[in-house]
This record gives structure tokens, C-alpha cells and sequence, in this order.
């Protein structure tokens, strides 16, 4: 999977590239993060990319010539989707970074200062997204959530298969409590349930963990969560849930 990121600080996302999980997806050749900066496409000999807005305005506006030349610079094909981050943007959610788990092809266009001229937005029929309702100075912070998220979701990325497949959000739900050695640490105890060997009971009881957790943290997403629910087992951890904590 190939992402191109349009962006005036490329050195921001070939640092954070270069670690951890997305580090090792791009070793591995699962994807591939393409810096591009719009300044080495401007026309104007001082490198200029903005300039001030027209009727007047504080801050200065992303100029069209240097996008649309970088974002004509890249191979795109029929399956290439188009982001621009956004405040006005659709909220980023798990839902939308499986679907675009699923595609080749992502551009990104971060943009900085005041915004861009709307006509870029309009060139490159682009998707606004944001990542929430607070300002950030440019798009590549944003971008790099996006990148990291989708990235989970590709799959042999993580080193489990299995691993994104728990993870909060990835069913509606937030994840279930994790613990590990030793089973006793300053008189805190690691859950009898856990050191049974009984998967079964194991699978039961980090189900009802992630109901609980969600029902004391996100009652929004266990509401959702219960009004679309039809699973037998689910329902019955549900109605134990709401019993013990209504």
C-alpha cells in the first residue's frame, strides 16, 4: 500500500516513518510513505507557496499553482484515495480507516498557516477528514495518525495477525484489561481467570471486561453498541452489565 503525503515539512513524517510498527511495514515493502513538499513545484524564485487572502483577512492562504503541480507530479490510479485534513472535515474513525485499509493507493495534502485556496480542494476531489474538534498548526500530525492507524490494519504489518482484531474500537468496543507477569505486584493481583487455562472462560470474561469498560468510559459506543447488538452471548453480557451498574 502506497501513501504520497503533499506536505511543507516532509522531514515531520520521514522521522516518525522511521520507527516502530510503520518503520517495519516499509522494510518489509507492505507500504510505502512517500514524502512530497509542494514548495520544490512553486513557480515563484523566493519558493513561495502562500499569500494573502482575497477580501481581506488575518494569516495567509496555500497558493493553487504549487498543489495542483505536486499533485499532478504523482501516479494515481483507479483505486487512489484522496485525503485533505481538514477541520471541516468527517471525524477519522476505525470504521474509516478499515475501509481504507482496503485500498493501494492514499494521497494526503496537509495543509498549514490559514488553509488552502478552495480551489485545491475542488482540483483534486479530494475528502476533508479531521481527527477532532481542536486546531493543530498543519495537517502532517494528523496525517501520520492516519497512516499509523490504517497501517494496523494491513495485514502481516503487526507481528500478529490477530492483533488489530482486539483492538478498542475494532468491534465498537473499547478493549478488555491486559495484564502480565508477575501475578502479584505490590499486593495487586493479575485475575484468577486468567491463569485457569480455560479459554472458554477466559473469551467470556475479557467479553464482559470490554462492556464493562466501555459502558463506565464511552456510554455512547456501548449504547450504539447494544442497540444494533443480535449476538445470543452478547445480549446476556449486556443485560448482566446494565443489572450491576444501573
Amino acid at each position: 500500500m502506497k501513501f504520497d503525503v503533499l506536505t511543507l515539512f516532509p522531514e515531520m513524517i520521514n522521522q516518525a516513518c522511521s520507527h516502530s510498527i510503520i518503520a517495519r511495514g516499509i522494510e518489509s515493502g507492505l507500504i510505502c510513505v512517500n514524502a512530497i513538499n509542494p514548495r520544490d513545484f512553486t513557480k515563484d524564485k523566493h519558493k513561495k507557496v502562500d499569500d494573502t487572502p482575497y477580501g481581506g483577512g488575518a494569516g495567509m492562504v496555500l497558493m493553487c499553482q504549487p498543489y495542483f503541480d505536486c499533485f499532478d507530479s504523482i501516479e494515481k490510479n483507479s483505486d487512489t484515495e484522496v485525503i485533505i485534513l481538514s477541520p471541516q472535515g468527517k471525524t477519522f474513525d476505525q470504521k474509516m480507516s478499515t475501509e481504507l485499509s482496503k485500498k493501494s493507493h492514499v494521497i494526503l495534502i496537509c495543509g498549514h498557516y490559514e488553509g488552502f485556496d478552495e480551489r485545491i480542494k475542488i482540483y483534486t476531489k479530494a475528502k476533508e477528514v479531521s481527527i477532532g474538534d481542536f486546531v493543530l498548526t498543519g495537517g502532517e500530525l494528523p496525517a501520520m495518525c492516519i497512516i499509523d492507524s490504517v497501517c494496523r490494519n494491513i495485514d502481516g504489518v503487526l507481528g500478529k495477525i490477530d492483533s488489530a482484531h482486539f483492538d478498542s474500537f475494532s468491534d465498537g468496543l473499547l478493549e478488555h484489561p491486559q495484564y502480565t507477569k508477575p501475578r502479584v505486584y505490590n499486593g495487586l493481583k493479575v485475575p484468577e481467570v486468567l491463569l485457569n487455562g480455560n479459554h472458554q472462560e477466559i473469551a467470556l470474561w475479557r467479553r464482559k471486561q470490554q462492556l464493562i469498560t466501555t459502558y463506565l468510559k464511552r456510554r455512547d459506543l456501548f449504547d450504539k453498541f447494544a442497540a444494533i447488538c443480535n449476538d445470543k452471548t452478547d445480549l446476556k453480557l449486556l443485560n448482566e452489565v446494565i443489572s450491576e451498574f444501573k
